[in-house]
This record gives C-alpha cells, sequence and structure tokens, in this order.
C-alpha cells in the first residue's frame, strides 16, 4: 500500500493534499514540497495540562518575571532581561557565535538558576572544550548530547531547569512523525512540544536556528510566529564586530542593537558602539562623513563612505554595503534632479564602515554630503557629522531626539554638525558645538564643501 503524502508550505507551513503552485495561504510560489503525513494521533502522544480561564481582573503582574543573563548588551536587546515562561529564537550565520554568546550567558545564569544545554549538533567533549575555554564551568549546569524530543522532555521534566537552551532545533525530531529532521513538519512539531512545555513549566527557553542563503531563519515561517522573541546575531566572518538585534519581541523594543566583539577567550561587550565605529577613520580624506543614528534608546556614530567615479559601461553601476540599495537610488536622484550634480554618468559604490546597516532616514544627509564630497574630490571637514532626512524636492527635514544626538555628537569630539533649519520644539546646543542649519541639500552642500 502506498504510503500516504501531504504537501508542505517551505514559507508558511501550510499544509494541502495536493501540489499547488501557488500556496493558498502566504501566496508563495513554488514552495510546496512532499513529504509522507504524520499519524493523526501523533500530536496528542503526550497529555497536555489543561489551562482555566480567568478574569483579567485577578491577573497579577506585580512580580517582575525577568531575569537578568549577566551580559548586558543582550539583556538590552530582549528588552531588559529574558522573561520566565518565554522562548526566543536565535538565528545567525554559521561560526557567528551563536553557540558561544549562549554558553557564556550560561556561565552566569548558572550561579542562581539550574540550566539544561541540549545539543544537537556537537559532543559533550566539543561542549566542555568550548566551556573550559570561556572559562564556564558549574555544577548547575546539565548538558544532553541527544535529538530525540522524547529524551529532551523525559530530562526537562527529571532535572526541572529555569532555562534550556536547545542548539538547534533543526537537528530535533519526534519518532512519531515519518520525517527527516530538519523537515517542516519537524521543526514545527518540536518547538511547538518545547514551547509548550515552557508555557506549562515556566522555564525559559532559548531556540538556536539556521538560517538559510537569504539569512532568514530556515524552516517554516510559522516558527517565528509561534516564539515569543526572534533574535538576529550579525556580523562579517572577517572582521571581529558582531551586532545583536531583535526581529520580533514581544517584551520589548525591536530597535534596540547589542554590539560584541569575537575574541580568543570568546565575546566580548562594546558598551560604546560609537567610538568602535569611527576608529581608524582617515582624516582629510573626500568621501567620507559622519552620521548619527537611533538604535532604539542609544544614538550611534557611523562613518559612511562614497566613491563616485566616470563609469567606463553604458550604464552605471551602484553598489552599496550597509545601505538601503533604493535608497541609495534614491538620493543619486536628488543630487542629480536637486542638487546640481552629474552623478547619472558616475558609478557610486557605498560602505558604511564597521558592519552597521543604517535603514535610519537620519542618515540621507551624511550619505548625500559623502557622495557630494567624492563627486567634487573635496574632503567633509574631519570634525563635523550631519544629521537629517532628505526629501524628494531637496529639502532637508528634521528627526526624532536630536539633542540626544546632538550630545552623542559632541561627546565624541565633533565641533560641528549639520541640522535642518526646521526643528520640532526646541534645541538645546551643547557647548562648544557649531550648528549649520540647512533648508535645501543644494545648501548643505555649498555650506559644507
Amino acid at each position: 500500500m502506498k504510503e500516504k503524502t501531504v504537501f508542505f508550505c517551505s514559507a508558511c507551513g501550510h499544509e494541502t493534499p495536493r501540489w499547488l503552485g501557488q500556496c493558498p495561504a502566504c501566496g508563495a510560489w513554488n514552495t510546496m514540497t512532499e513529504a509522507p503525513a504524520a499519524p493523526k494521533a501523533a500530536a496528542k502522544t503526550r497529555p497536555v495540562r489543561r489551562s482555566m480561564p480567568k478574569r483579567l481582573s485577578e491577573l497579577d503582574i506585580r512580580d517582575d518575571p525577568r531575569f537578568s543573563t549577566g551580559i548586558r548588551e543582550l539583556d538590552r536587546v530582549l528588552g531588559g532581561g529574558a522573561v520566565r515562561g518565554s522562548i526566543v529564537l536565535f538565528g545567525g550565520a554559521p561560526g557567528i557565535g551563536k553557540s558561544t554568546l549562549l554558553l557564556q550567558a550560561c556561565g552566569t545564569i548558572a550561579q542562581q538558576e539550574k540550566i539544561l544545554y541540549v545539543t544537537g549538533e556537537e559532543s559533550e567533549r566539543q561542549i566542555k572544550m568550548r566551556a573550559e575555554r570561556l572559562g564556564v564551568g558549574h555544577d548547575s549546569i546539565y548538558i544532553l548530547a541527544g535529538t530525540d524530543i522524547n529524551d529532551i522532555i523525559a530530562a526537562i521534566e527529571e532535572i526541572s531547569p529555569e532555562l534550556v537552551i536547545v542548539d538547534s532545533i533543526q537537528t530535533i525530531y519526534d519518532p512519531a512523525l515519518n520525517t527527516a529532521p530538519g523537515s517542516v513538519g519537524q521543526v514545527k512539531q518540536c518547538a511547538m512540544e518545547i514551547m509548550q512545555l515552557a508555557k506549562a513549566s515556566g522555564f525559559t527557553a532559548f531556540v538556536v536556528g539556521h538560517v538559510n542563503k537569504e539569512g532568514a531563519i530556515a524552516g517554516p515561517k510559522v516558527l517565528e510566529h509561534m516564539v515569543d522573541c526572534v533574535l538576529y546575531f550579525e556580523g562579517d566572518g572577517s572582521l571581529s564586530y558582531r551586532i545583536l538585534r531583535a526581529d520580533k519581541n514581544r517584551f520589548g523594543s525591536t530597535n534596540e542593537i547589542g554590539v560584541f566583539e569575537m575574541r580568543r577567550e570568546g565575546l566580548r561587550e562594546v558598551p560604546d558602539p560609537s567610538e568602535v565605529m569611527l576608529a581608524g577613520r582617515p582624516t582629510g580624506v573626500p568621501g567620507t562623513c559622519v552620521a548619527c543614528v537611533m538604535e532604539g534608546s542609544r544614538p550611534i556614530l557611523a562613518e559612511v563612505q562614497a566613491l563616485v567615479t566616470p563609469t567606463s559601461f553604458s550604464v552605471a553601476r551602484r553598489t552599496s554595503n550597509g545601505f538601503d540599495y533604493n535608497r541609495l537610488y534614491l538620493l543619486l536622484a536628488v543630487l542629480e534632479k536637486r542638487g546640481g550634480m552629474r552623478v547619472n554618468a558616475c558609478d557610486a559604490y557605498m560602505n558604511v564602515v564597521g558592519g552597521l546597516t543604517l535603514d535610519e532616514p537620519a542618515a540621507d544627509l551624511a550619505a548625500c554630503l559623502a557622495i557630494a564630497s567624492s563627486f567634487r574630490d573635496m574632503p567633509v571637514p574631519d570634525k563635523l557629522a550631519a544629521v537629517g532626512e532628505v526629501g524628494l524636492t531637496g529639502e532637508i527635514r528634521s528627526v526624532q531626539a536630536l539633542d540626544q544626538r546632538l550630545s552623542e555628537i559632541a561627546r565624541l569630539g565633533f565641533t560641528q554638525c549639520v541640522i535642518p533649519s526646521r526643528i520640532r520644539g526646541e534645541l538645546k546646543k551643547p557647548e562648544g558645538m557649531e550648528l549649520i542649519r540647512v533648508k535645501t541639500l543644494r545648501e548643505a552642500v555649498e555650506k559644507v564643501l
């Protein structure tokens, strides 16, 4: 008798009895994959504790359910610490430092909490060697090298840990499902088992997830909907700095970032990212300008570099690293039309130093000044920074938290700052700083260069 199969959408996890070119749930094309159908009773092999409804007025939230991980940058991204009973999905490229960061956090949390570290990719010996290199060792840390979800649940019920780390979810499988580990059904079922147990028992779960070629969490998209927080660990493998950011957070902001430096003894926190991003900045060189962006509640200074050169092709090339590609096209068009610069016949390359990604409009003015500086081959003053959004008509618009940005700019020794002339609310001028107010992009270029 032929085994019954079903089709899963690799984007959202929607199940259909037959193959379809387009997923009826999310609309994605060519994402249906065939897999053996799971037994209907597989999801009910273990009894689930039923929760009784309660009145909203009877719920007590006075006790803070958060606890510190011992790593300030990680606590910042989580919204002030990890929340008990939550499940956090931790993604990142291979070798970026996910396991290292979580094992370092175990070294501090284990002083007060009991931890179960489930490793499905590495052996117990490998975990022990990394722990010795990081200086992590405590009797409250338990290591389980296995991939069977039944063994993991049995270990959780036996040890009763306050923190469970699963590295990684793509290696865990449920024997009741006739599919390979890492498939859509396996990932979704195992994550659901861990989530239900975490909510019922009150422990915190950190689940490591692989990423695909596009940089997103591999597996069904529904995995990100199931968890409470999705963290991405980013960085260039050739550079020592790593950036931790939240893509989803039910208990805090998604705008905060954490900055780390990879060293031989592990990851080191970088409490002052602005100083790190500007380290080694060249002086008196055309094509560079400093921008100040807000990452959550923290202002960060970043160096924006641009290179504009006459093209030798029929169509000019545009390349950006750390800056939105479409936004670069828009700013070049504004410089062409409103700034009076013939950049349409030039190749344009833009780079944000340090691996930071600038996705805030406040970096528009600094990017335009860097492009104009390279185009005219005239350097921007070394002690000058720029903050402002550029509109399609060439106007310079105000941005939020300008007082906080100016304080950070002055703290790092800059004496000039280009800002919009129209500002919402009152502005406190830092001592010793010259504010260059501009209305249009053309005016900003003429005053600076």
